[in-house]
């Protein structure tokens, strides 16, 4: 199954890494590669991770990867639609597209 990240998803992996690059450069280099190499195995096992518990929708999942939800839609791929940190609210509308 083919893996789509959305520009919003990206930007939101970029951020981060930037974020933890002001302290620890290559723990940012780190995080970034386990995550690609985490995500990339939804491309074999894309019901694998759990169904997001706020939305109970079984075509929307999250895969945990140290502090931060990696949010992905199933369909006939695996589209990332956010990253976001764990304590953070998940806003549908504009990260998921889903309307109110």
């Amino acid at each position: 199954m083919n893996i789509i990240w959305s520009p919003l998803a990206l930007e939101r992996v970029r951020n981060i890494a930037r974020y933890i690059a002001r302290d620890k450069p290559t723990a940012a280099d780190k995080w970034v590669k386990d995550l690609f190499k985490l995500v990339g195995r939804l491309s074999t096992q894309p019901q694998s991770c759990r169904i997001v518990p706020e939305l109970n929708r079984p075509d929307i999942r999250e895969l945990i990867h140290g502090s931060y939800r990696v949010i992905y839609k199933l369909s006939d791929t695996v589209n990332i639609l956010t990253v976001r940190h764990g304590r953070q609210l998940l806003d549908e509308t504009t990260e998921l597209g889903i309307p109110e």
